[in-house]
């Protein structure tokens, strides 16, 4: 091969190896783009998501899985289901294995031997069975509905807390926007007296107004503190820091008039029926239990009367029945139907209450809304007015007193009409609590 075709053939080799390098460095690139713009989505989903607000239903989950009732409600079912199968049982408690010896080695040593081997197996009561088995049915359906009370009550309280967070937002806006405006207005009335068109006692009236605003927001800020602290207390989680300038999102619950529930279906009556059953089944099982459960006992012995002597078996059939009633059973029977009565009871006067709740907050509903229209009304006038008066502030032909007055009444109506709204949506809140409805 010459010097010539030897050149020609590095050259190529040459080519090969920069054009292989440059895919793979190409690929590499391309590859590690992707992975860096996967990771960035990531990234981001992962922020918007940790940034998303908890709302009123995510708050209401959080607060139950963190509630007793409902780390124990597992091991409860557990506990009934242990108990159903109980009363399908043949016996009422396991059979027992009897053993005993008999020897006279301590005494005479005559070779006197008796050893008995015996099975006792306990034996159901008239009816006792079937009752046992409707009263384990029964706390079977009492669990469930003692934990959909439990789920209405936790709601009660974090409805509660959610709505005076949202009020102490409102609170917060409304309090940041009548500082904002007080500001503009100090800071004109400034350069008004600067330039001599206003007194310095206007400068000091504008700086108090200012003053008094911030004291405002801060109050406000410190009981926004305190009501997201309450609903972390129940929730175990902490919701947006800070409310948005302006009225404050309330993210209100839907209008119930449709989802309305008959009385009847409520958690808290359905909860006491199932109890006034249990007590019922468990009167009524008392009854079938006058003594304890008669034993049914099999055995067979074997025994000699003396060493030489060739052993003798027999079988023994017998039953023990232990006698009944006495001042035991009396006072269970009491208890019993103490418990029934005392349900009964109890029930009728949650009906009576339930009713009575449901009307009241159908009413403070219906009032809401008129009070929400007369105040959206007035807080619209009255920025109409602001307006009127800042026009002729600025020409001169409203004194600042007056300006002030008019100031705080536009802010005094922005911030009812912004507290009627969270108090419609709590009140709707309530209608849907006095219904038996868990949040959404």
């Amino acid at each position: 091969m010459t010097s010539r075709t030897r050149r020609k053939v590095w050259l190529l080799r040459a080519g090969v190896v920069a054009a292989a390098t440059l895919c793979v460095t190409a690929a590499q690139a391309q590859t590690g783009t992707t992975t860096a713009q996967a990771v960035m989505a990531l990234g981001a989903s992962s922020t918007e998501a940790a940034a998303s607000p908890l709302n009123l239903r995510q708050v209401f989950d959080a607060a139950w899985a963190r509630q007793p009732e409902a780390l124990a409600l597992q091991a409860r079912r557990d506990a009934a289901r242990a108990q159903q199968g109980a009363a399908k049982a043949w016996t009422p408690e396991p059979a027992a294995l009897e053993l005993s010896n008999l020897t006279d080695r301590l005494g005479k040593n005559q070779g006197a031997r008796e050893m008995e081997v015996g099975i006792a197996v306990p034996l159901w009561l008239p009816g006792e069975r079937g009752r046992s088995a409707a009263l384990a049915e029964a706390e079977g359906a009492a669990i469930e509905s003692r934990a959909t009370a439990a789920q209405l009550r936790v709601a009660a309280a974090v409805r509660d807390a959610w709505w005076q967070w949202q009020r102490a937002r409102i609170e917060v806006g409304t309090a940041r926007d009548q500082l904002d405006n007080s500001r503009l207005i100090a800071a004109d009335v400034a350069r008004r007296a600067k330039a001599g068109d206003l007194a310095r006692a206007d400068q000091h009236q504008a700086d108090s107004a200012v003053a008094s605003a911030e004291a405002g927001l801060a109050q406000a800020e410190a009981g926004l503190a305190a009501a997201r602290q309450h609903l972390r207390a129940l929730a175990g989680a902490t919701p947006a820091a800070t409310a948005s300038s302006g009225v404050a999102e309330t993210l209100a619950e839907p209008d119930p008039g449709a989802a309305a529930t008959e009385l009847e279906a409520h958690a808290a009556l359905q909860e006491l029926k199932d109890r006034a059953t249990v007590a019922e089944r468990t009167v009524a099982l008392t009854a079938t239990q006058p003594r304890t459960n008669p034993e049914l006992t099999l055995s067979t012995t074997r025994d000699r009367g003396a060493r030489g002597e060739s052993s003798q078996q027999t079988v023994t059939l017998a039953i023990r029945i232990p006698f009944g009633a006495g001042p035991s059973f009396d006072a269970r029977s009491a208890n019993a139907r103490a418990e029934a009565t005392e349900v009964q009871a109890q029930l009728g006067l949650e009906r009576e209450r339930l009713n009575a709740e449901r009307e009241a907050a159908r009413v403070r509903v219906e009032a809401s809304r008129a009070q929400l229209a007369a105040s959206e009304r007035r807080a619209q006038l009255a920025r109409e007015s602001r307006g009127f008066f800042d026009k002729s502030f600025r020409l001169g032909e409203t004194d600042l007193p007056t300006r002030l007055r008019i100031e705080a009444e536009a802010a005094e109506a922005d911030r009812q009409a912004a507290r009627t709204r969270i108090e419609l949506s709590a009140a709707i809140s309530a209608w849907r609590q006095a219904l038996g409805l868990l949040p959404q």
